[in-house]
């Protein structure tokens, strides 16, 4: 496997490790309880940290495809969830998410720094990285 594909799976795994553990910190340690939108993002990220980090092992870099799916679904998710806690328009017609309003916010960092945000932030960084991926594995072929 060339370098840069097993450095890209190194950034992928650090990253989705990173927001596997600010989750589990939110929920766990700080005692914020997850809405719905919330839990749907853990479960596309938690997956990609198992999924990476076995491909890393396995020094498999065709999973690329793989976790950018995974990266763009649970995106859009982070996106929308960001933008019903950012957007008025969105937030009125927020649906009810169970005991835990999705347009509540825990944290509001510099004023537009949410839990959304950072997951979305971690999604795209997973998804970009597995573009270049792609790219670089057609590159060499």
């Amino acid at each position: 496997m060339q370098k840069r594909l097993e450095n890209s799976l190194i950034v992928i795994w650090t990253v989705s490790f990173v927001a596997t553990l600010g989750s589990l910190y939110f929920s766990e340690v700080r005692g914020y309880e997850p809405c719905t939108l919330c839990w749907y993002q853990r479960i596309l990220m938690y997956p990609i940290v198992l999924i990476s980090g076995v491909a890393l092992f396995q020094k498999n870099a065709r999973i690329a495809l793989t976790l950018a799916v995974f990266s763009i679904v649970g995106g859009s998710i982070s996106l929308y969830h960001y933008g019903i806690q950012k957007l008025t328009f969105l937030g009125n017609s927020a649906p009810t998410c169970g005991n835990v309003s999705c347009t509540g916010q825990y944290i509001n960092y510099l004023g537009f720094i949410t839990i959304p945000f950072l997951a979305l932030l971690a999604f795209l960084i997973i998804f970009i990285t597995s573009l270049f991926m792609m790219k670089w594995q057609k590159e060499s072929k």
